[in-house]
């Protein structure tokens, strides 16, 4: 399982610009996953190539990011921190079964993000001011399922399915405070992972979120590797 190329498809930049085996993406800043250099490989002109990097973000006012994964080569990784490139926002994968128990709530399934599903998602993942229009042109730059929880029509919980082959990418997880601790994302990710018929699922979350690592490893979730940024 390629993660790091799962996450750049499944999350897709709608500006990309390839430079040799690079990838530039940008999407008005909103989230460093669409807005780094994707690198598989370590070209023979390496300051060069980083230079062309950083010209790119710079001409768009963002600072320059690196996506570094599994498939990075360490060298890379090295190159970047002697030049004065900050590690930040380790992140973990964590893989599970498409084989997911009924959810314990009632859960709302549409092929498109609805205005409230927006909401509720941005209120808790909003770190981005007022990109919530760059960051809906995301989400919808490739075919998703998206879930939620509702009381009163107000979506409580909500989740993101990317559908990608045998396997299921789940974005957006996100519950509102007050709605915590009462299995609602349980239930969305159940939705999300049973709908879709996948065989395995996958979900990324920061390395210092351990209360939602606990929930997903007791949904048969494990880690299965992970990533890390650097930032100029």
């Amino acid at each position: 399982m390629n993660i790091d190329l799962l996450v750049h498809e499944a999350w897709p930049a709608y500006e990309q610009r390839r430079h040799g085996g690079w990838i530039l993406r940008y999407a008005g800043g909103v989230t460093k996953r669409a807005n780094s250099v994707l690198a598989p490989d370590v070209p023979a002109d390496l300051d060069a190539a980083v230079g062309v990097a950083e010209d790119f973000y710079a001409s768009r006012g963002q600072r320059c990011v690196f996506s570094v994964g599994s498939r990075t080569a360490p060298e890379l990784d090295a190159a970047l921190e002697a030049r004065g490139y900050a590690l930040v926002d380790p992140t973990i994968v964590m893989v599970g079964s498409g084989e997911m128990p009924e959810p314990g709530h009632q859960v709302r399934v549409e092929d498109h993000p609805w205005p409230e599903w927006l909401e509720t998602w941005w209120a808790v993942d909003g770190r981005y001011g007022d990109g919530l229009a760059a960051a809906e042109r995301i989400c919808t730059g490739v075919p998703a399922r998206y879930a939620a929880v509702e009381e009163d029509g107000v979506p409580l919980a909500v989740g993101r399915g990317v559908p990608q082959g045998d396997t299921l990418g789940v974005y957006c997880m996100a519950t509102l405070p007050h709605a915590r601790r009462r299995g609602l994302a349980r239930s969305v990710l159940r939705a999300l992972v049973r709908h879709s018929g996948a065989r395995s699922a996958y979900l990324v979350t920061t390395a210092p979120n351990l209360a939602a690592q606990a929930l997903y490893r007791t949904e048969g979730f494990e880690v299965r590797g992970g990533y890390h940024y650097r930032v100029l």
